[in-house]
């Protein structure tokens, strides 16, 4: 009887396990790692950062069910995971540029926001950006996003559908584990 209680008291604590990473996982942190170079130098092709699930209050999916609700906005350059708004199956992560009631334009590869003569202070941008595009209202509750690296990011310019909502921000960068630590501004 005793060998049954001892086993019985393994099977809960690895149960308990399981619970507390799936939790950890699916509603507290979200892992990923950056398969291309469109927020270099940033975070750079490779690296494997952590993001906060909860940044701007809940918005995950749990059995099925799509659970959103916002806490807190988002700001103009936080560091976004999200759901590609062309392909929700895929996670994509850019800065985040224009807020919702905006007008974006780049012109000359700087970043203009409601037709100001100041361009946005960019830089994180690793080179001189080139092109013009926009300009780009920004709808109630989404966002316009960029990658860091913009010569070679595929972001809000170029998809099909330009703006990310806020029900598909899965997270906030927040710190880079591999292959060293760093936090992500």
């Amino acid at each position: 009887m005793k060998i049954w209680n001892e086993i019985w008291d393994y099977i809960k604590m690895i149960i308990i396990v399981v619970v507390v990473v799936l939790v950890v996982n699916n509603v507290v942190l979200i892992n990923a790692k950056i398969p291309s170079e469109s927020m270099e130098n940033t975070i750079m092709t490779g690296d494997r950062i952590f993001g906060f699930r909860m940044a701007y209050g809940l918005n995950f999916d749990f059995f099925g069910k799509h659970i959103s609700h916002k806490t807190k906005d988002p700001e103009r350059f936080d560091i976004i995971i999200f759901k590609f708004p062309d392909d929700e199956s895929q996670l994509f992560i850019k800065r985040l540029i224009g807020l919702p009631g905006e007008t974006v334009e780049i012109r000359d590869g700087k970043v203009y926001i409601n037709g100001s003569d100041e361009p946005l202070d960019d830089s994180f941008v690793p080179e001189v950006p080139t092109g013009n595009y926009g300009p780009y209202t920004v709808p109630e509750n989404s966002y316009f996003m960029l990658g860091d690296n913009r010569e070679y990011s595929r972001d809000s310019r170029f998809w099909r559908n330009t703006f990310v909502s806020f029900d598909e921000i899965v997270g906030k960068a927040i710190v880079r584990y591999y292959p060293s630590i760093k936090l992500l501004k």
